[in-house]
This record gives C-alpha cells, structure tokens and sequence, in this order.
C-alpha cells in the first residue's frame, strides 16, 4: 500500500530528476563557439589535460578525467589545494587545465591562475558565471549555468554538477570524434572489462601458425586423423597449393563416415565439406561468437582475401574469453 510519505517521496525525487534533465538541456542552447574553442584547444594539445575543482567539483573533474583517458586524450585530476602546497610541478607548458566552477571564484582555483600564466599552459574554464574572476582569466570560459538546483533548498551542489558532468562528456566525446578514436582503440584501452573483450578481433583470437589444423585435398584420412588428433580442435582446414580454403573436415564429419568400411582409403576431398561457414579476421570476435551459435558449429576458419586461410577461431577460445 502507497501512503502519503511515499508518494511525497516519490514526487521529490521526480522534481530532481526533471531538474537536473532541465538543467542539461538548458545546455544545448548555449552551446557557441566558446565550446568549439575549447575543443580546438584540447585537440592540439601536445601534453596532457589537467582538470581541477573543489568539492564537489573535484568529484566531477575525476570522472571528466577518466572518460578524457579513456577515450584516447591522456588526461588526470588535480586537487587544487594540494596543487598550491607542492604539486603544482605537474603542470607543463604543453598542457591544457580544465577547471571547474560554478561561481568561478573558487579561492583554491583563483590562486593557480598565476601559475598557470607564468608556465604558459591554456586554460578552460567551466563555470556558472562567464563574468567571474576564473572565467575572464581564462582563455575560453564555457557557460555552465543552470536556473536551480535539484536540491529543496536550492543549496548543494546537484543540478550544477550533473550540467558540468554533462559538458565534461560532450567535450571529451567530440575530442574524441575530432582525433579519430576508434573501436580498437577503445579495446586496446580497456583490455580488462567487458566493454574492451566485446571489442576484440578475431585475429587477436584465431589459432594460428603450427597450432592451425591443415591438409591438402589429396591428403590420405589416417593422416587427417592424425592432424585432427594433433592440433586439438575438433577439426582440420582442407586448402589448395596456394594455401586457399576448399573445405573442412571435423568430428561430425568422421561420425556420419564411420559405417563406410573404407573410410581410412579414402582423400580429404572425398570426406570434406565443401563451401564451409568463414569470417575475416578484421571481424569483431563477438560477430564470431553470434555465427557460431547461430550456425550451431564449433569452428570457424578465418579466411582474407581470395579465401586464403589465416586462423582457425574455436567456440571454448570465445567462451574462455567471457563475451557474454
């Protein structure tokens, strides 16, 4: 049963929700060539992007920084009050500063402005006030502002941390888009969570070299066996003398062949199957997997052009590396 304390809770949460969802779209308008300045700026910086901010702030500049990374653009958190008491060294003259504040006079903030002049970094700022001290010291200042925050007393930090969590995205995202990131890039960076083994190639997967299962059309069966056998995947890879695809032999194979008394007489040609299910190796290992399961086999041979073999990529290989 609903009571009137629930419903009121659920009408406040709402109010925030819809405030916060108000204050980014509030963006969208107000975005000009100050942003596009600003991503100018980080395109062609040849150091690393500093983002820093106080409070609240700081705990938005830490995921601004990640996604910077993360994205191909090496970036990372400075405290500002730690900067004034010794780490300001981590700033270069090749880098860019992203700093963060609504009302732009943050004082841990203001007193890095001389630095960063003296050492000859560029800075962005993201602020609520493109009037404030920060903003006219900067040599871009994005417009942050929100009309209320999400909180009832319209005090803490929420609107105006989920508007500068927002800009934070849209510029590391065109940053991005502008420096030509890619998927593979994305994998390279990620090479521990789901998202980047989602992003791996075939290639990366694939047997190869002397763990490919192979023969010729004129290869006797007691030698397939025994290549079968060797290379452990259930299956072999029939190819031309260039080294072309013509068919495959596996397990399933043999099985429907066994009541044939001459079985052990026969050729490769005679046994395999002819015009077998591929995949290039340039393929997401994922669109690997779904083929597969789809197709209901175990194996896939990786073919490049003129269906010359490269690999041969195995179901347990894409289980084992969890892409589901």
């Amino acid at each position: 049963m609903t009571t009137d304390k629930d419903l009121s809770d659920l009408a406040l949460a709402r109010r925030v929700l819809h405030t916060e969802a108000g204050a980014i779209v509030g963006l969208v308008e107000r975005l000009d060539a100050r942003f596009t300045t600003a991503v100018s700026l980080l395109v062609e910086c040849r150091g690393r992007v500093i983002v820093t901010g106080m409070g609240k702030s700081g705990l938005i500049c830490r995921k601004i920084a990640a996604t910077f990374s993360s994205t191909g653009t090496p970036a990372f958190f400075l405290h500002p009050a730690e900067a004034i008491h010794g780490d300001l060294g981590a700033i270069q003259p090749d880098d860019v500063v992203v700093a963060l504040s609504y009302s732009g006079e943050t004082a841990e903030l203001l007193r890095l402005l001389e630095t960063i002049r003296r050492i000859g970094a560029r800075l962005v700022a993201v602020t609520g006030n493109v009037s404030s001290t920060l903003a006219e010291s900067a040599d871009v200042a994005i417009d942050a502002r929100v009309v209320e925050e999400a909180c009832p007393l319209n005090l803490a930090p929420t609107a105006s941390t989920t508007a500068a969590l927002a800009l934070g995205d849209a510029l590391a995202m065109v940053v991005a888009t502008r420096k030509g990131f890619r998927q593979e890039d994305f994998a390279h960076l990620h090479p521990g969570g789901k998202l980047g083994r989602r992003l791996l190639r075939v290639e990366q997967l694939m047997h190869g070299g002397d763990g490919l299962p192979l023969v010729s059309p004129a290869t006797g069966m007691r030698d397939v066996i025994y290549e079968m056998s060797r290379k452990q995947l259930g299956m072999t890879c029939v190819v031309d003398p260039d080294r072309r695809l013509v068919g495959i032999i596996t397990d399933g194979d043999l099985r429907r062949h066994m009541a044939d008394p001459g079985i052990l007489d026969r050729r490769a040609d005679e046994v395999m199957t002819t015009g077998p299910t591929t995949i290039a190796p340039g393929e997401l290992a994922v669109e690997a997997l779904n083929l597969m399961e789809r197709r209901k086999i175990t194996s896939l041979p990786v073919v490049g052009e003129r269906r010359t073999l490269e690999g041969v990529v195995h179901l347990h290989d894409l289980w084992r590396t969890q892409l589901i």
